[in-house]
């Protein structure tokens, strides 16, 4: 364990690998840092490590009390371990030592009431309080992540400038962090961020099964396109580690280590948290819904198995036809499908947000969001700007889809999209995401929807009333009594 002479200026506990790398990241910046953990080899592994990378201003301790009492005055202390419960035991073993004034930093994924409610109870022993959503995974921790600090605005003064060194630097645009806003919009936002990240996330994985399974394309191939659309309008962290995934042979064998990847896909909750947040706010977000649900289906692996063998046995083979497909055109369709699919999948996502934020109170800018969220986080994008530039011309924005832009590129695109879709289900190929982007797409553009017939339905079973397109009010019909006598 090392000793510092001088208080240090922060302190970071949790050293698990994101907490590690943003210590690490911040004692590079040039602020003076005391590292704390419940298991202490992970204190000692993170010292050897500043040591090993340049000698970094950074104190290892192995007991919260002198952990707390090395950090100056008022002080500053970020908590990097799993949501829940360990957040509340942390507080309760650091608080014992802080002294009014002082302040906690939750940067983990956490559910924004939680948050709230730490905010209060802290309020009341005279702490401060900030949820701060991370993004960017132990790279960006290491070397420049999105950050998006919610809660006291008191606290964030404290280290502002700390956050505008460590954070991703996106020339012309700046440090990606910002102010968020009151109570837990630090963490609404980082989960919003993380849903719109399962939509990203399942379109790319739906464009490389249709070039896979529809156009034949090798991983060498896939390589190659995911490369070269890495170069255009699809520029972004997901496309790049797309196209390296494909140029990595596997280790234990022969072929390419994708192949020999289980297709069983993990989470661990935001993206079911954002979902469950659109249904409780009345917000269509049925990219994001199609992609927690292909995770669902995809964690059913045995049952899939099984379900294949049924419908084989049952004469439903592989309906993957022999139709000749032009492989240029079927590559070029793809990406301009998987363009307009994600402009749906933002727009659900900056929809989600206003109206939490109108709900709560918390003004929050979406244009700045999308500024933040350029560089060091998952979701990066040069699409970005493009989306902070909309909200730019147009604040009350109503929908991504009808800003002049992004409209006339979905128009453009719309061809192709549509011919993705249909070659896909000809094919017998599932594409959750780009067909209910689409049909998102095809609902908001339409100015008359089938829903009269479902509101009639509700009046007639129920006597919900209805409104009429032409009288003013509301009105119930006895459906049942005239269908009655219609019959008689």
């Amino acid at each position: 364990m090392a000793a510092t002479q001088e208080p240090t200026r922060i302190g970071l506990a949790g050293l698990a690998v994101m907490g590690q790398n943003l210590a690490l990241n911040i004692a590079e910046k040039g602020f003076p840092i005391s590292v704390y953990n419940r298991s202490t080899s992970k204190v000692d592994e993170t010292v050897k490590r500043a040591k090993k990378e340049g000698g970094l201003p950074l104190y290892g301790f192995h007991d919260p009390e002198s952990f707390v009492k090395s950090i100056q005055k008022p002080r500053v202390i970020i908590m990097l371990v799993k949501a829940g419960s360990p957040v509340d035991q942390t507080i309760k073993t650091l608080s014992a030592y802080l002294e009014k004034g002082d302040c906690i930093i939750d940067g983990g994924n956490e559910w924004y009431e939680n948050t709230e409610r730490r905010e209060k109870a802290m309020a009341e022993l005279g702490l401060l309080y900030l949820g701060m959503g991370v993004s960017g995974g132990e790279e960006g921790a290491r070397n420049g992540p999105s950050l998006m600090p919610g809660g006291s605005f008191e606290a964030f003064k404290y280290i502002e400038d700390i956050l505008l060194k460590v954070a991703a630097q996106v020339p012309d645009s700046g440090p990606c962090v910002t102010y968020i806003g009151k109570g837990g919009s630090g963490n609404f936002v980082k989960m919003i961020h993380n849903g719109i990240e399962y939509g990203d996330m399942q379109l790319i994985a739906e464009a490389y099964d249709v070039l896979k399974s529809v156009g034949k394309l090798s991983n060498e191939e896939l390589h190659s396109v995911f490369w070269e659309w890495n170069k255009g309008e699809l520029l972004s962290f997901l496309i790049e580690i797309t196209a390296d995934i494909f140029g990595i042979k596997d280790d234990k064998g022969e072929g390419y280590l994708v192949d020999k990847v289980l297709d069983k896909t993990g989470m661990k909750g935001t993206g079911k948290w954002t979902v469950q947040q659109a249904a409780d706010l009345s917000i269509a977000a049925p990219t994001i819904a199609s992609s927690l649900d292909a995770r669902f289906l995809s964690g059913l692996k045995e049952e899939r198995v099984e379900a294949a063998k049924v419908f084989k046995a049952g004469g439903f083979g592989d309906i993957l036809t022999d139709q000749v497909v032009d492989k240029k055109q079927l590559i070029d369709d793809v990406r301009q499908a998987l363009y307009a699919s994600k402009i749906c999948s933002y727009a659900q996502g900056m929809n989600l947000i206003r109206a939490k934020s109108i709900e709560k109170g918390w003004d929050l800018k979406l244009g700045e969001l999308a500024r933040i969220w350029k560089g060091g986080c998952i979701i990066r994008a040069v699409f970005l700007d493009r989306i902070k530039k909309a909200y730019d011309r147009n604040p009350d924005l109503a929908n991504l889809l009808v800003d002049p832009e992004f409209a006339k590129e979905i128009i453009e695109r719309q061809s192709a999209w549509r011919r993705v879709v249909c070659v896909a289900i000809n094919s017998g190929i599932s594409t959750p995401g780009m067909s209910s982007s689409l049909a998102y797409f095809d609902t908001y553009r339409r100015e008359r929807l089938p829903a009269n017939l479902v509101q009639a339905q509700r009046d007639y079973f129920g006597a919900h009333t209805y409104e009429r397109v032409d009288v003013e009010g509301s009105f119930h019909t006895e459906w049942f009594k005239i269908a009655r006598q219609l019959k008689n």
